[in-house]
């Protein structure tokens, strides 16, 4: 089976460009971080304590996760209610950071992950995809672009939803975020020593397809 890894910091555009390129190539998209905000999600519902990593670990070992594809989109269910929407929103985007740190939380979602990817060929991406998730995939990007450019990016997908934001706000948020994903203890955000790095802070998404589909070549 082919794995194509696609790690980067939050707001770098690697769903986007996953999504794009798996349709492209015939794989299967597989989006780790929708995993992770599902049982963020869960956590919240029970008004969790984030910080208790017992009661969070817990929580994710209860909770049932499911993954459907649904004309070839991923969707994530909580037991039999979809919530693919639900997860998209800054709340659960900072409480799946923050339920991510957990081993418990990782191992289950990790396993997971691994087994969808001995059953196709698959385009993942997340935050350990090269560096732990599949160390063996054929190929390896890491994905980033400047603070300023990713928050703005996330700022007019907020707007364009519909949704409350403010910019400044995003900034401190996906700085935040960093470093929370790269100094945590367990598989941190970094780009393996393998990987290719490409910059999108000013490319646009055909470009960054049409690169990374270059080096597949």
């Amino acid at each position: 089976m082919k794995q194509i890894a696609i790690d980067g910091p939050a707001g770098a555009g690697k769903s986007t460009i996953a999504k794009q390129l798996s349709k492209d190539l015939g794989y299967v998209y597989i989006d780790t971080g929708a995993m992770y905000r599902t049982i963020a999600l869960y956590c919240l519902k029970k008004e969790a304590d984030l910080d208790d990593e017992e009661l969070i670990s817990a929580l994710c070992s209860e909770a049932e996760i499911d993954i459907r594809y649904l004309d070839g989109v991923q969707h994530m269910f909580l037991g039999e209610e979809d919530v693919s929407e639900a997860i998209r929103t800054e709340q659960v985007s900072q409480a799946a950071s923050a339920v991510s740190k957990y081993p418990k939380v990782r191992t289950r979602l990790v396993e997971m992950q691994r087994e969808l990817a001995k059953q196709y060929d698959v385009v993942m991406d997340g935050r350990d995809i090269g560096t732990h998730v599949l160390p063996d995939a054929s190929l390896k990007i890491y994905l980033t672009a400047s603070v300023d450019v990713r928050a703005e990016r996330r700022y007019k997908e907020y707007l364009a939803k519909g949704l409350p934001c403010d910019l400044k706000e995003m900034k401190k948020d996906i700085a935040e975020r960093d470093h929370n994903d790269m100094t945590r203890e367990h598989s941190p955000l970094r780009k393996a020593e393998d990987a290719i790095e490409v910059d999108t802070s000013n490319m646009s998404i055909p470009e960054v397809v049409s690169t990374i589909r270059e080096l597949i070549k």
